[in-house]
């Protein structure tokens, strides 16, 4: 009883008391309060003549002479005191108890104990409280978005470990929210999130309020935030306003601040997923039968409920074309004449090596400009090292390679004559080396000699059993395409028996008169 507080309205009481004619003994035998206390307010009572008959004094009345008349208590003087200007502008730095502590001791020898740093630093906050201001919406004007640390997720039928986040949009006014557990920040699943919350919603509210992460802000500013290009033009395309919060200002979006705790603290514990699908699939379950119908803890009413009958009507309507979500980036060509975008490579003209080009992929399509000009298109590739390859970028020799295949040289042959389809044929049946490119320039020595003079030497090359290009192309130099092959004085007659088979065998008179 001597060591509890008495507040004012219980001196009022007392006083009352005493002025029925109650003693100080059944005074304090009601339990009010003890006999020395009540023998102290009778002492003040008598002497300000609040006995007699009248008005009660106000509290405040008697709060300022009890203050007056009771001694003051001794003042116990903090060992961290004297460094109160060093703590303070620590404080204000941001710097955490300990390392204050450790500072006093290392650069003052301070000498007292930890405990007392930290009440002191706790008294120098208190004395400078931040105060906030409740923040207040129109129905469909605005809604809050956020990111948030998911479960990890061990998938059951490849057994890979996903570290996993949890995207939440709220609606200001009515609180309700749309959930969705996904594998990475990017700013494809970023836009892809927006996407399937508006669905979600039926509609789109005017103002978007977010933090400053890189999916959406390229460079965080107080007044003159960049906004990534592809964000932008979302919001171009679904018609709302993004409203950044001010750097390392969380608080001006505490409501899916708050959202993001809900779900993590509510929905994540206690739960297996199967998978990333699996955990989806009970979010939305858990969003719609418990998130969406329970009582708001500063509404006091159900979020759904509050969204069905005031918010979806006053949220703007979904376009009446879905809006292509694209991605931008810049990008560089390689010496191979491609650019890697997600582990894929798509082709560009080759006299753009080593430049760099502006990538824009779709869920479709991947356009290339430079300059703001459209150079390359290609389907969009999603199987890591998948390569889109178009001829006409290619370098005219390799291009000119890639599209006189054997077929193309097999009809090449056959239009300038059989000998010549003969050469080329048996050239493309080799089976030990490649001979591709020599059955093209054999077709294209039509060009320098036309078609009748390489049929002729084809047909001279073959009687003396040879294809190889360097001998049809040494035949037309020498003008040996048109001489009779039986005029020839290198034709020897071998027995029969190597008829055909002299392929590789030297003529005998080459090795008169020594070596060749």
């Amino acid at each position: 009883m001597a060591n509890r507080r008495i507040e004012m309205f219980e001196y009022r009481h007392v006083i009352h008391n005493m002025r029925q004619g109650l003693s100080d003994r059944a005074i304090a035998k009601a339990g009010r309060v003890g006999r020395a206390k009540c023998a102290f307010i009778r002492s003040i009572a008598e002497e300000q003549g609040w006995l007699m008959d009248g008005a009660l004094p106000e509290e405040g009345q008697i709060a300022a002479i009890v203050r007056e008349r009771m001694r003051p208590r001794p003042v116990q003087v903090s060992i961290s005191e004297p460094y109160d200007e060093h703590i303070r502008r620590w404080v204000e730095q941001g710097v955490q108890g300990t390392t204050i502590y450790q500072a006093l001791v290392d650069q003052f020898g301070f000498t007292g104990s930890y405990w007392s740093v930290r009440r002191r630093v706790r008294k120098l906050r208190s004395t400078d409280p931040k105060t906030t201001c409740m923040l207040s919406f129109a129905p469909g004007e605005a809604a809050q978005v956020d990111f948030g640390k998911g479960p990890l997720i061990t998938d059951v039928r490849s057994g890979k470990v996903i570290r996993s986040w949890i995207f939440v949009m709220t609606l200001c006014y009515s609180r309700h929210m749309y959930a969705e557990i996904v594998g990475d920040q990017r700013l494809e699943t970023w836009l892809g999130c927006h996407r399937r919350a508006f669905s979600f919603f039926v509609g789109v509210p005017k103002k978007i309020i977010l933090d400053n992460l890189k999916s959406a802000i390229a460079k965080a500013c107080y007044t003159d935030p960049l906004v990534q290009r592809s964000y932008a033009e979302l919001a171009e395309g679904y018609g709302f306003v993004i409203s950044p919060c001010p750097v390392r200002d969380p608080k001006k979006k505490g409501r899916v601040e708050s959202g993001v705790k809900y779900v993590k603290n509510n929905f994540v514990p206690l739960r297996t997923f199967r998978s990333l699908t699996d955990a989806n699939q009970q979010l939305m379950r858990w969003n719609m039968e418990h998130a969406a119908v329970r009582i708001h803890g500063t509404t006091y009413r159900k979020p759904f409920e509050v969204y069905t009958e005031t918010e979806k009507a006053l949220l703007q309507p979904l376009p009446d074309v879905p809006v292509e979500i694209g991605l931008w980036t810049k990008v560089k060509v390689q010496s191979n004449g491609h650019v890697q975008f997600e582990k894929a490579y798509y082709s560009v003209p080759f006299d753009l090596v080593q430049q760099e080009l502006l990538l824009k992929a779709t869920d479709s399509l991947v356009k290339l400009y430079r300059d703001f000009q459209l150079v390359a298109t290609h389907p969009r590739l999603r199987e890591a090292g998948a390569q889109s390859t178009v001829d006409d970028h290619l370098p005219p020799q390799a291009r000119a390679y890639k599209e006189h295949d054997p077929q193309w040289c097999l009809e090449q042959a056959e239009r300038i004559g059989p000998h010549c389809l003969e050469v080329v044929r048996r050239l493309l049946e080799d089976t030990i080396v490649d001979r591709l490119r020599a059955a093209q320039c054999v077709v294209g020595l039509e060009a320098k000699v036309g078609a009748d003079r390489l049929e002729a030497a084809c047909r001279r090359a073959l009687h003396f059993n040879t294809t190889a290009y360097r001998m049809i192309k040494s035949i037309l130099h020498q003008g040996l395409d048109r001489k009779p092959i039986e005029d020839s004085p290198h034709v020897v007659e071998f027995p029969s028996a190597y008829r055909g088979g002299g392929r590789f065998l030297r003529h005998p008179l080459h090795h008169q008169g020594g070596r060749p």
